[in-house]
C-alpha cells in the first residue's frame, strides 16, 4: 500500500484526507454483508461516551451501536480490512513518519432513525493516545437524504464527507475535531484507532 502524494501533503498541512475507493466494490460489498449480519445477529452494543469510571450511555450525544474487530479473527472480509489497515499503519508511519504501532478496530451501526454523535475529539488528553483514525464505510445505497455525514472542523471551517461504499477517511485524532451529522438511514462504518508505537 502506498499513500499519494496529495494524501500525504494533505495530512501534513490539514490534517486529513479522503480515498474515494481503497478495497474496491467487491471487497467493500462483501464487508457490508458481513457487517449486516453482525447488526442482525443482534451483536451490537449501545455505544458510550467517555472511558473508564467516566464511561456513561447517553444517546442524545452518541447514537450509534458498536462492537469490536478482534485481532484473532480470521478469513473474512473483516480481518481482510484489518490487514489493510496494518498496512495503512505502516505506510503512513513510513511516509508521513507518524511512528505508528497497535491499533483498535470498531464497527458502528446507526440504525437511521435521526441518530449522530456530537462534534468531540477521538484523542483523549493526559492518557497513552489516539494518533490516528482511519473511517471505512460501508454504505452502498447511500443518497444526501440519508444524512450521516462527518462534519470536520478545521482551521479554516468545516467539510463535510460522504459516508458512502468504498470511502476511506483518515484524520489526526488530536488535530481534527468531527461530528456524525443526523443520519436518516442507516449507516455503517469500520473505524481504527491508531496508537504511538509506545502507547500501551
Amino acid at each position: 500500500m502506498s499513500l499519494r502524494d496529495e494524501e500525504i501533503q494533505s495530512l501534513g498541512e490539514q490534517g486529513w484526507f479522503t480515498r474515494a475507493s481503497f478495497l474496491g466494490e467487491a471487497n467493500a460489498r462483501a464487508l457490508h454483508a458481513e457487517a449486516k449480519a453482525r447488526v442482525e445477529a443482534g451483536l451490537l452494543r449501545p455505544a458510550g461516551i467517555r472511558r473508564g469510571a467516566d464511561h456513561s450511555l447517553n444517546r442524545d450525544i452518541r447514537g450509534d451501536f458498536i462492537t469490536w474487530v478482534k485481532p484473532e479473527e480470521q478469513g473474512s472480509a473483516l480481518s481482510r480490512l484489518r490487514d489493510a489497515y496494518a498496512a495503512l499503519g505502516e505506510t503512513l508511519s513510513t511516509e508521513a513518519y507518524l511512528g505508528l504501532g497497535r491499533f483498535d478496530l470498531q464497527l458502528a451501526w446507526y440504525p437511521g432513525s435521526g441518530e449522530r454523535y456530537a462534534r468531540h475529539f477521538d484523542a483523549f488528553p493526559g492518557q497513552s493516545n489516539r494518533r490516528v483514525t482511519a473511517i471505512y464505510y460501508l454504505n452502498p445505497d447511500w443518497v444526501p437524504a440519508h444524512g450521516g455525514l462527518l462534519r470536520l472542523y478545521l482551521e479554516g471551517g468545516t467539510v463535510d464527507v460522504e459516508p458512502t461504499l468504498d470511502r476511506l477517511l483518515v484524520f489526526l485524532s488530536e488535530r481534527i475535531e468531527h461530528e456524525v451529522l443526523p443520519a436518516h438511514g442507516p449507516r455503517l462504518a469500520l473505524t481504527a484507532w491508531f496508537y504511538g508505537r509506545n502507547a500501551g
